[in-house]
C-alpha cells in the first residue's frame, strides 16, 4: 500500500509540473503568407518559445507544400507560435503579426496570390478569440491602414507541419533571392517597429 501511495503522490508531483509547465506556454496558429517570412520574423521576437511552419484550415489530411501551393487544399501556409504568456502578451504577439504583413489585401502578400497566402488567425481557445476580434476591430476603427482588414479569424483545427526544408528556412538560407528582396525587409520593419521586443 505504501508503494501505491508512493506511486500516486510522485504521479500527482509530475502532473502538478506539467500543468505549471502549461501555464508558461501557450501557442495560436497564424497565416500571414509566405511561411519563410512569418517564421523569421516571430523567430526574433522576446518570449517566442518556438516556431514551426505548417499547414492549417484546409480540407486534406497530410498536405504537401506542392499541393498547398496549388490553391486547391483549402490549406493557407502558417506559422505555429509557443510563447511565454509571462514575457510577451498575447495583444504583442497579434500586434506584431498584424503590423509586419498587410492584413487588408485578400488573399495576397506582394506577389504570392491565392488563398494559400491568406491573412489569418486561427484561435485555440475562446480568449485567443475574444482577444483577436476585439483588436481587429479597434485596429479598423483605428483606421492604421486605409483599407479595413480582412484576416480571417477562425477556429483551429489541425495543424500540418511542413517538410523539414521549409523550417528554419531564412536562418538557413539568408542569401538566396526571396530571403534578401523579401523577407529582409519584413525583419527591418519588425525590428524598426518593435526594437524593444527583439531577442
Amino acid at each position: 500500500m505504501k508503494k501505491i501511495a508512493a506511486l500516486i503522490f510522485i504521479i500527482s508531483l509530475t502532473q502538478q509540473v506539467v500543468m505549471s509547465q502549461n501555464k508558461n506556454q501557450e501557442t495560436i496558429t497564424l497565416g500571414a503568407g509566405c511561411f519563410w517570412c512569418t517564421e523569421a520574423v516571430f523567430q526574433r521576437l522576446k518570449g517566442v518559445i518556438k516556431v514551426e511552419s505548417g499547414y492549417s484550415g484546409g480540407k486534406i489530411s497530410n498536405p504537401t507544400y506542392k499541393e498547398v501551393v496549388s490553391g486547391l487544399t483549402g490549406h493557407a501556409e502558417v506559422i505555429q507560435v509557443t510563447f511565454d504568456p509571462t514575457m510577451i502578451s498575447l495583444e504583442k504577439i497579434l500586434e506584431v503579426f498584424w503590423k509586419t504583413h498587410d492584413p487588408t489585401t485578400l488573399n495576397r502578400q506582394g506577389a504570392d496570390v491565392g488563398t494559400q497566402y491568406r491573412s489569418a488567425i486561427f484561435y485555440h481557445d475562446e480568449i485567443q478569440l475574444n482577444t483577436a476580434t476585439r483588436l481587429k476591430q479597434l485596429l479598423n476603427s483605428e483606421k492604421i491602414w486605409d483599407k479595413p482588414i480582412v484576416t480571417e479569424i477562425t477556429k483551429f483545427e489541425k495543424f500540418y507541419k511542413t517538410e523539414d526544408y521549409h523550417q528554419n528556412y531564412f536562418n538557413n538560407n539568408p542569401n538566396q533571392g526571396y530571403c534578401q528582396f523579401v523577407i529582409v525587409p519584413k525583419l527591418e520593419k519588425f525590428e524598426k517597429l518593435f526594437s524593444d521586443q527583439k531577442k
